[in-house]
């Protein structure tokens, strides 16, 4: 079983910052519903955290208070492109350092949490809107998961 220990401090953040990145992605993807989409996102924590001993090293990430800079960014726009690269920056360190199982539990994770902020609220009267659905084909694009 990985640990955090098999990491650098660097990498172990961007490892970390992947969920939250990619709940920010669907996040600002479309208008509205930004309170209910972030309690979703933190819903996902506490669901991932209730499963606990499934996996060690999903069980370190999401014990971890999810922290993000959005400030860092001057647009949506700059968020999804870093965050994209953030996400497939995580996949390729957990491909060297993890199981190949434990990379796909992380997947699942971030696709799983990015599902539930976008069906968190519903924008134009579908559950998830295009702008959403697009950011989550970019979301699986960057994991490595598309077509699996």
């Amino acid at each position: 079983m990985t640990t955090k220990e098999a990491f650098s401090p660097e990498e172990w953040k961007v490892v970390l910052q992947g969920p939250p990145t990619a709940g920010l992605i669907v996040i600002t993807a479309a208008h509205g519903g930004m309170v209910r989409e972030t309690i979703a996102m933190s819903k996902a924590y506490v669901e991932a955290r209730a499963q606990h001993g499934e996996s060690e090293l999903l069980d370190e990430i999401v014990a971890a208070k999810p922290q993000l800079d959005h400030t860092r960014y001057h647009s949506a726009e700059e968020l999804k492109q870093h965050g994209l690269a953030e996400l497939r920056d995580a996949v390729a360190l957990l491909g060297t350092k993890a199981t190949t199982e434990e990379r796909d539990d992380y997947r699942n994770f971030v696709l799983t949490l990015a599902n539930k902020v976008a069906a968190a609220h519903r924008e134009g009267g579908q559950s998830v809107s295009p702008a959403e659905a697009e950011a989550i084909q970019e979301i699986t694009a960057a994991l490595g998961t598309a077509g699996s």
